[in-house]
């Protein structure tokens, strides 16, 4: 089954009565009350369903549309809900609408009862059944199909297993994985053992401007002190010309919170996960060197989905 890039939900029905709940046990509702709605407007008026909360974008998804729920005030978030209302894409069925509590039931069960739980209601709605299918042809097909969608990947579950909360003995989850060519813009000094501590990570704008998209950390003890002696001896303007690393944080020492810019002259692949809001969501993996590649060469556009 595709696995969405969204906030995993468990959704609670008892006649009037929804409760949205994260996978770490924390209330959803208010964050989406469209959801709250929609699920309240179904037919069926008991019901545990288990899907992901997504918000499409056009044709993709969009993780950051996503995280601006995650507001105190509710006034915007009925705002963000009327503009941009979300998804929930379901892929399991805990408790059916006559009340039968269902984990005990092996996967292939427990879909037959959650498609006939779908069976009437309309696919576009805001509340979707999430495609599967045992073929391996067609993980295969969803892994680079749904890629300009922005889907993050797919999961393979054991098909003769029970519902199993909080483990993954069952299943298995198989990322896309993602490289990207970046330019080093700049570089922070460890806290101990005087190497560095991560490369700061750019790419350019359409206005040919280097901005600060990341950076990378993964690297042992010994390559710290070996990447000094390629860093150091590019140290100066501009580093990033367009949008560059934040402000300092509470947790950083001084050291190795400074960072220093460096000429425009390295670039390096790396392997990430996510990429929105202009930058890597996370830490990357450093692969290697690309002395091949021109600076200029590195932009967004080789971070669109789908490339």
């Amino acid at each position: 089954m595709p696995k969405w890039d969204g906030f995993r939900c468990l959704a609670f029905r008892n006649g009037k009565n929804v409760l949205l709940q994260s996978k770490a046990g924390q209330p959803l509702g208010r964050y989406f009350p469209e959801m709250v709605a929609a699920l309240t407007a179904l037919p069926q008026k008991r019901f545990v369903l288990d899907g992901e909360i997504v918000i499409f974008s056009g044709k993709h998804l969009s993780f950051d549309d996503l995280l601006l729920r995650i507001h105190p005030a509710e006034s915007r978030i009925r705002k963000l809900s009327a503009e941009s209302p979300a998804t929930m894409m379901c892929f399991d069925l805990l408790v059916d609408s006559d009340g039968e509590l269902l984990t005990n039931f092996i996967l292939d069960k427990r879909r037959q009862r959650l498609e006939h739980f779908f069976g009437e209601l309309p696919q576009k709605a805001m509340v979707r059944l999430s495609p599967a299918s045992p073929k391996f042809e067609q993980a295969n097909q969803w892994m680079h199909e749904l890629a300009s969608m922005g889907l993050d990947g797919i999961v393979a579950k054991r098909r003769d297993e029970p519902y199993r909360s909080g483990e993954r003995t069952a299943m298995v989850k198989i990322k896309r994985i993602r490289t990207a060519d970046c330019v080093v813009g700049g570089f922070r000094y460890a806290e101990k053992g005087g190497g560095i501590g991560s490369l700061l990570l750019g790419l350019y704008n359409e206005q040919r401007l280097l901005d600060h998209v990341g950076f990378s950390s993964s690297f042992n003890r010994e390559q710290r002190v070996d990447l000094k002696s390629i860093v150091e001896p590019l140290i100066g303007s501009p580093g990033f010309s367009g949008h560059a690393p934040g402000g300092p944080s509470r947790w950083s020492t001084k050291r190795s919170n400074e960072w220093q810019p460096l000429k425009p002259k390295l670039v390096c692949e790396v392997r990430y996960d996510h990429f929105s809001g202009g930058r890597f969501r996370h830490g990357t993996k450093f692969l290697r060197w690309r002395p091949e590649k021109k600076p200029v060469q590195c932009t967004f556009d080789q971070l669109h989905p789908g490339a």
